[in-house]
């Protein structure tokens, strides 16, 4: 049996009664063009700051943009009050700083794109980026390492990785996932997978030497090795039209839970900001050390399911690139930043505990979800459309295995 294949880009459902309540994709034009691309869908307000923020933004930066954004400011009061305590898990407050964030990647739908660098609008975002810092610190801890060699900061790194005991999304998956739930994890990872890897490159221009050629050969394996078929985001947006989703950019932005946008804003943070330069490698550093073995799991789990090697493509890539990928970014990457800025070791060890921390907080969510019988999501995905007899040559998602 193979995946359940659709067109490339299936119409968006418009909403209404019948529809899964997830706003309409980006332009059908922009988006046929190049899987993955285009900006993020203009996503519903999560409360009144997210609402605030969005209707000023609706409108083009101009002199008076200060005085634009003052209901925002507004807004922002209380729904900090609001969030006290459980900011990570704040709709409100965790959709406004992922709209800001993405700003600085592909931008907003009907937002212009002058807003990027509006000084009243930076300092909206440095507004609740303290206090989400603050909490991300606190989720995470300030892991202890005595050393500061490259094999001592990496075996600390490892150490951290095989200690981490949080639920396993990818256990889940692999044995007892049913077909709308492996649907529903590829639709929770999209946010971050249809740009993977561009949180990180920020650290590119921010290291010197060793540090950052070891970041370039990762990044450069997962951006394909300059061929963009075999472009990490590419492939899960393979998977995601394998098992019947729209792979459009940010498509299911209104539906992922807070706590899939927290685990985001989380990399956007470290990685726009010089300062958390370590937490952003020991973030990747992480990220990296725990990819290879749940890859293996999620191949298994969606091979389990019935789909075809086209839609475990992105699994399996992953499974041998991510074992090389964790010693680069362990010794040579986080373990020679430290060597060349011993003062950047308490960051790298804390963005490897936060990205720990953060992911977990997403498996959680999910897993006390499924277990209850209820969507991971805010809102339900529209059910597989019907299948469409894939290309003997290309399989299911139009482009050869290689």
């Amino acid at each position: 049996m193979t995946s359940t294949a659709v067109p490339t880009h299936a119409p968006a459902a418009v909403p209404g009664p019948a529809t899964d309540g997830i706003a309409p994709a980006g332009s059908p034009a922009t988006a046929a063009a190049t899987p993955g691309a285009g900006r993020l869908p203009l996503p519903q307000p999560r409360g009144p700051l997210s609402a605030a923020l969005l209707a000023a933004l609706a409108e083009a930066p101009g002199p008076d943009a200060a005085a634009a954004l003052r209901p925002v400011d507004d807004a922002a009061t209380g729904a900090l009050d609001a969030a006290s305590g459980r900011l990570l898990r704040d709709d409100d407050v965790q959709l406004a700083l992922a709209v800001l964030y993405e700003l600085h990647y592909r931008g907003v739908d009907g937002v212009d794109d002058d807003w990027e660098w509006e000084p009243a609008l930076l300092a909206l975002r440095a507004r609740l980026e303290v206090p989400f810092e603050a909490a991300v610190r606190e989720r995470a801890g300030q892991p202890a390492c005595a050393a500061t060699d490259a094999a001592g900061v990496a075996r600390r790194l490892f150490e951290l990785a095989a200690a981490d005991d949080g639920p396993s999304l990818s256990r889940w998956v692999a044995k007892r996932a049913d077909a709308e739930q492996a649907r529903e994890l590829l639709a929770l990872k999209s946010l971050y997978q249809l740009k993977e890897a561009d949180p990180h490159t920020w650290a590119v221009p921010r290291l010197a030497g060793a540090p950052k050629a070891a970041l370039v050969e990762i990044q450069a394996d997962e951006y394909g090795g300059g061929r963009p078929g075999r472009m990490h985001a590419e492939l899960f947006a393979q998977a995601m039209r394998g098992v019947g989703l729209d792979d459009t950019y940010g498509r299911y932005v209104d539906a992922v839970p807070a706590v899939a946008l927290a685990a985001l804003n989380t990399m956007s943070l470290f990685g726009l900001h010089r300062r958390l330069r370590g937490a952003i490698v020991g973030h990747l550093a992480a990220f990296e050390m725990t990819s290879s073995v749940p890859s293996r799991l999620y191949g298994n789990g969606f091979r389990r399911l019935g789909h075809d090697a086209d839609t475990t493509w992105y699994f399996d890539e992953h499974v041998e690139a991510d074992a090389v990928h964790e010693q680069i970014a362990a010794r040579d990457l986080a373990g020679r930043l430290v060597e060349q800025e011993p003062a950047l070791r308490d960051d790298v060890l804390l963005g490897a505990a936060a990205c720990l921390a953060v992911e977990s907080d997403v498996a959680a969510h999910a897993l006390e979800r499924w277990q209850q019988g209820a969507s991971a999501l805010r809102v339900p995905l529209d059910p597989v459309p019907g299948p469409v007899t894939a290309s003997p040559a290309t399989g299911t998602a139009g482009a050869p295995r290689g």
